[in-house]
């Protein structure tokens, strides 16, 4: 449908620059004279949008959790390739209501065992049934393999059993409990040599094509195999999640029998993406449900609910689509990203209505076409100055050192930029299709809360002044508290069953997450340290160096180090070479030789190196591997402390060099990502603010003004992040994002209320009138766009993932304080300053 018959032949609006008169009229002459074109173009496009849309996925695989380039994620690859481990195992606590070995618990434990086995894809487990017991009188080093014995295999009586388990300290506090009534079942997930062969190529392409550039021939390789590595991640990720869900399954069908939890890593990242996936669903639908009813309170229209819906719609559909479609996946950290495209999708809907239905108002005999033009001509340019800063702020993300950061940065520049197409394409040309609105009421003109706003601006001028003042005092004390020390438990709330299982496996069965310290052999070259060379000094004594493990003076350190970390209240289970040497010289009845020491690696049986030696010690690295299981529930957990402590214990106390001692594992990898989040977004905030005052100096083309504009941006960000920590709530990987969130939300008040306070004072020069009148038209914007998304995201606090819960509890409140300082405190700034030239209205009062 053309609307020539419609357009009058002078435009009622006086349009800004040369450009903006080029660009409107080009606008003119596509979208407003075709709206049927364009609507059908924008189908196209979701259309096309919706055949990746199954693409789209969520990941949360250990890689998602680092620093862009973190040296200690490629360390924790090799070490586990070194040492022959995996953090890729399930743990099944069993705790039956009578005694644990007893023949009536041990069977069923057995069944429940070879049940777990039959789930397709489990090949290996561990537990008391199969574990060697090692316990015999007449057995010595030299004849373990003849006396070892199983409950599995062997008729061992059941105290020999106990007795034999609860003695050994490799099981004990592991397999089973201290007080013997828990034990554990470990299921060894699959893995795929190919997968981690393709990532290490990836890898090493990546990093040539930084330093020095691919050939065609390596680029045409790198496109592949990032190809079939992200198919391999997808099928293994899938897999695991296959194997929980049967696991589980199982489980259920054991529940009357015994107290039965599930823990291990992958369980933790599964449950924590099953509870942002059910969020993103169901959470979802209800933000949308009280995003409808607030229109239809606000507009009582059924035009004006359904068209920032089907703005939103768009949007979202066409922003999954292009992350579907470039294999982008969305993390923990980015998985919010939805719900943030419809607050700014649904703001520039609600402003462009407001204009749409003020210019109604005042033009009740003006058409369909000169009303959608006067509306996008007004609005065009805020909005996109809007855009634009909102984008700097989400922006700034990019300069965080931690992929997954910068991809939520990414992904909003690129929905914030698809919202605006689909705002200004969609919704005028749906207006130019429709019949003319019915005539808003009288309620129009006024609004209470922002002409009570407004008062309270003019009578209130030195309280606006010095609450705010306070307000950044307390606010700054509150930033000087934030720390980002958390633990996982904490993500989930008590009566859910991962949190449950956490606790069980923290307090019976030795820890959650695992963190672990490597050390090596000193390098001996045969020159003398610079700090004692016997030819100089004759009183120098050298320490001397210990060439293997499984000497003396080797076995002293490890235990030594073991029992150092050992007495760590952070700490649970802690496995090491000194585990198994303690368990060799039970074995022995007595402390080991310095020949039994030497040869204790050939006196287990093979099957037992690999349980007892293999994952601790590598004699060809000259490295011994001390495993720890943190406690989650612990409430002194400090990771960063712990991690400082147990350097620099190793370094002073016991005289290891830097380069001996190495901290790897999820713990640290987690560690790392979170202290990166503070130093790359708090710290880095004020660079944030100085681009964005710069984009006010481009727009505003005034110092003052931008000087204005920024103070209840910078209150706003400081009081979300202030409350934060006064409140003790630590920062994480989602509540992190609060801050660009606050920054682009204050940003866009901001904006709105200064374009349209200029347009007000270029009326009369009356800034007090400018202010009423501006408090009466964006004002009212600016407070429907608020009251949608607080009452909207107030649905989120139902979640049982806590970070959820501050991130829609946190973006309310931003959302609150960002309308109050652009309400208050900004106008009270710029009746002050009076940046736009000498006030008229007070000239008139003294003339």
């Amino acid at each position: 449908m053309s609307s020539n018959a419609l357009r009058p032949s002078r435009s009622t609006h006086q349009r800004g620059s040369t450009l903006g008169n080029r660009l409107f009229h080009l606008y003119d002459r596509t979208v407003l004279s075709h709206p049927v074109l364009t609507l059908l173009l924008v189908l196209i496009a979701a259309v096309i949008a919706g055949l990746r849309l199954d693409q789209f996925r969520l990941d949360a695989s250990p890689d998602t959790l680092v620093m862009e380039g973190d040296e200690s994620f490629e360390y924790y690859q090799q070490t586990y390739q070194r040492f022959e481990t995996t953090d890729d195992f399930l743990v099944v606590s069993y705790q039956p209501e009578g005694e644990l070995f007893s023949d009536d618990a041990l069977n069923r434990l057995e069944q429940l065992r070879d049940d777990l086995m039959a789930v397709e894809g489990i090949d290996e487990s561990n537990s008391i049934l199969n574990v060697p017991l090692l316990h015999s009188p007449d057995m010595t080093l030299m004849t373990v393999n003849k006396h070892m014995k199983t409950l599995d295999g062997d008729d061992v009586p059941l105290d020999t059993a106990r007795k034999a388990l609860m003695e050994n300290p490799l099981y004990q506090n592991m397999l089973v409990s201290e007080d013997g009534t828990t034990t554990a079942i470990q299921l060894l997930l699959p893995t795929d040599e190919r997968y981690y062969e393709l990532r290490d190529r990836r890898d090493a392409l990546q990093q040539k094509e930084g330093d020095q550039g691919l050939s065609e021939a390596e680029e045409s390789e790198l496109s592949q195999v990032l190809a079939d590595y992200r198919q391999r991640k997808e099928a293994l990720n899938a897999q695991q999640d296959r194997i929980i869900r049967d696991v589980r399954d199982v489980l259920a069908n054991y529940g009357d029998q015994a107290r039965i939890h599930l823990g291990g890593v992958p369980m933790i990242v599964a449950d924590m993406m099953a509870f942002v996936e059910s969020d993103l669903v169901t959470f979802g639908l209800g933000v949308l449900a009280f995003i409808i009813l607030m229109l239809g309170i606000i507009f009582r229209q059924p035009r004006w609910v359904l068209l920032p819906l089907l703005c939103c719609a768009l949007t979202v559909w066409l922003t999954l689509g292009y992350l579907g479609w470039t294999h982008w996946p969305v993390t923990v950290i980015s998985s919010n990203f939805v719900s943030l495209l419809l607050i700014i999708t649904m703001s520039l809907t609600i402003h462009l209505i407001v204009r749409h239905r003020e210019y109604q108002q005042v033009q009740p005999d003006a058409n369909r076409y000169q009303l959608v033009a006067e509306t996008v001509s007004a609005m065009g340019r805020p909005c996109f100055y809007m855009v634009i800063t909102t984008v700097v702020a989400f922006g700034s993300l990019i300069f965080s050192s931690i992929r997954p950061v910068i991809d939520f940065g990414l992904m909003m520049t690129v929905g914030i930029l698809i919202g605006y197409a689909v705002v200004f394409l969609v919704l005028p040309a749906v207006l130019m299709l429709l019949p003319r609105a019915a005539q808003p009421g009288g309620a129009l003109h006024r609004t209470p809360v922002t002409e009570y706003l407004a008062r309270v601006t003019d009578n209130y001028r030195g309280t606006i002044l010095a609450f705010s003042a306070a307000l950044a005092v307390v606010c700054a004390v509150g930033v000087s508290w934030l720390s980002v020390e958390n633990r996982f438990i904490d993500y989930f709330k008590s009566d859910t069953e991962i949190h449950q299982g956490m606790v069980v496996i923290d307090q019976k069965l030795g820890g959650t997450t695992p963190l672990d310290v490597i050390i090596s052999l000193e390098q001996n070259d045969g020159t003398p340290t610079e700090d004692c060379d016997p030819f100089v000094d004759p009183e120098c004594e050298p320490r001397e160096q210990i060439d293997s493990f499984f000497s003396t003076d080797g076995a002293e350190l490890v235990k030594t180090i073991h029992d150092f970390l050992d007495e760590q209240p952070q700490t649970g289970k802690v496995i090491s070479l000194a585990t198994t040497i303690r368990l060799a010289e039970r074995v022995n009845q007595g402390k080991l030789n310095p020949l039994q020491l030497g040869l204790m690696g050939r006196a287990f049986p093979e099957d037992l190196q690999g349980l007892l030696l293999d994952p601790y010690v590598n004699e060809e690295t000259g490295e011994a591997r001390f495993s720890i299981r943190l406690i989650e529930s612990s409430p002194e957990l400090n990771r960063d402390a712990l991690f400082e402590r147990i350097r620099s214990h190793l370094t002073g106390e016991i005289g290891l060099e830097d380069e001996q001692v190495n901290l790897t594992g999820m713990a640290v990898l987690y560690n790392n990502m979170l202290q990166s989040l503070f130093s790359s977004q708090i710290k880095t905030l004020g660079a944030v603010f100085l681009a964005i005052m710069a984009m006010f100096l481009v727009l505003f083309r005034s110092l003052r003004v931008a000087v204005v504009a920024i103070v209840p941006n910078l209150l706003a960000a400081g009081t979300v992040l202030g409350i934060m920590g006064l409140m003790g709530i630590p920062l994480d990987m989602m509540t992190i994002t609060v801050a660009a969130i606050t920054v682009g939300i204050a940003v866009d008040d901001t904006i709105h209320y200064i374009y349209r306070f200029r347009e007000e004072i270029r009326r009369d020069g009356d800034y007090q009138a400018a202010m009423h009148r501006s408090h009466q038209t964006i004002g009212r914007a600016m407070l429907y766009t608020s009251l949608t998304i607080i009452v909207g995201f107030s649905i989120l606090a139902l979640s049982n993932f806590i970070p959820t819960i501050y991130f829609g509890v946190f973006t309310g409140l931003a959302m609150a304080i960002a309308l109050l300082g652009a309400l208050t405190l900004l106008p009270r700034l710029l009746l002050m300053v009076k940046p736009f030239g000498p006030d008229q209205g007070a000239a008139t009062e003294n003339g």
